[in-house]
């Protein structure tokens, strides 16, 4: 029986870093300034590794780069072999006694507020002290953030898990309209009052700017002003000035100052949110503690959310 053993180069373990550095920031100036090397290193990388399998993978895209077709189908077997060497040197850290782990997590404003925020504060405090990396962006791009690599957990609503990641439902979400109050006039229903004021709208690849563009739409209503804002934070705080009717998470709410919002039950459709894993980090203790800790917090989120009343 005749067996093949192929050897593997490990000088070209920083030509590979290389590459994934390019695709994610799409030139290799960027690249050279979040790896602290030269450009013309990346470049030298780059070249060493396409010589090495006689493969083409970036190519000129007007004053930057992008991936080719060759590039394009390696980037997730680059990705996985990276995942693999940071689940392997995490897990020798943690055999060694002295861990060096960064936990890279991306979640929404209100969602890092409610979830991550306790947990955060009670891993501080614990041995050995962990590091943290929190990205604040809405679901659609920490799942991309998650995918590429660059995080290893997020928190998100309403997304469809890609293959080659885990998830975890965490609870069911509602949603309620938020106004100012306004005396005899707040006693209007804020979907009526949708049509004369100012309506406050989430960035566009949100889900929440999805149901209330899909609401406008099917009830034919056209904001007469719009203010665009990129959290649900600055919309409660637009809302809390007397400016303008949004649409919110139920999970958001516990922010509403009730003196000053009017919150009511929104007809549309309840979203899940969900913790979503590499499967790598699930390798590894500190990332499992974390999304056990997570978890739990979820769980007691939803219970509060089963308990909240239009006021």
């Amino acid at each position: 029986m005749v067996s093949f053993r192929l050897m593997i180069d490990s000088t070209l373990f920083p030509a590979f870093e290389a590459l994934l550095a390019v695709a994610r920031t799409g030139s290799v100036g960027a690249a050279a300034r979040v790896r602290h090397v030269t450009s013309s290193a990346v470049s030298q990388q780059i070249r060493r590794l396409e010589s090495h399998f006689g493969l083409k993978f970036l190519e000129r895209a007007g004053r930057g780069v992008r991936l080719t077709a060759a590039g394009e189908a390696a980037l997730p077997v680059v990705r996985g072999l990276w995942s693999e060497a940071e689940s392997a040197f995490g897990q020798l850290a943690e055999l060694s006694g002295r861990p060096a782990v960064t936990l890279r997590v991306a979640a929404s404003d209100y969602l890092g507020k409610a979830l991550l925020a306790p947990v955060l504060r009670d891993l501080l405090d614990g041995e050995p002290p962990l590091r943290f990396e929190i990205v604040t962006t809405h679901s659609r791009e920490a799942m991309r953030l998650l995918g590429a690599g660059d995080v290893e957990l997020a928190v998100v609503t309403g997304q469809d898990t890609p293959r080659g990641l885990v998830a975890e439902p965490l609870f069911e979400q509602s949603f309620f309209w938020v106004g100012p109050r306004r005396g005899r006039a707040g006693r209007t229903p804020l979907t009526e009052r949708l049509r004369r004021e100012p309506v406050l709208r989430l960035a566009v690849e949100s889900r929440g700017r999805a149901l209330l563009d899909q609401y406008l739409a099917a009830e034919r209503i056209r904001p007469v002003s719009t203010i665009d804002v990129p959290s649900v934070s600055l919309l409660l705080s637009y809302v809390s000035g007397g400016i303008g009717i949004g649409l919110v998470p139920a999970l958001a709410l516990g922010e509403v100052p009730r003196q000053r919002v009017v919150a009511e039950p929104a007809e549309v459709p309840s979203l899940t949110v969900a913790l979503v894993w590499r499967p790598t980090a699930r390798r590894q203790a500190a990332p499992t503690r974390l999304a056990a800790l997570l978890a739990a917090e979820g769980r007691r989120a939803g219970a509060r959310l089963a308990r909240v009343r239009p006021r």
